[in-house]
């Protein structure tokens, strides 16, 4: 399994497939390692939704799970 770990583009050039191209590049590097499945996180918050919108259309499915944080 591969994960991506994190994708970020500027404010400034978003909405112009950049974040796309960085996951085919990823996704292409991981088939080629002979990978089976690829794995990416982002928050449930509204300002990561343009973050789900791309991963949605480059083919990911939102896998519910149930996480737990303690402050210790």
């Amino acid at each position: 399994m591969g994960e991506i770990y994190m994708i970020a583009v500027d404010p400034d050039f978003q909405s112009q497939g950049i974040g796309t191209i960085l996951i085919e590049f990823a996704l292409d590097w991981m088939k080629d390692a002979e990978m089976s499945i690829a794995m990416v996180e982002t928050g449930g918050d509204d300002g990561h939704a343009p973050a789900r919108h791309t991963y949605e259309k480059a083919g990911f499915e939102l896998f519910t799970v149930a996480r737990y944080f303690k402050k210790l």
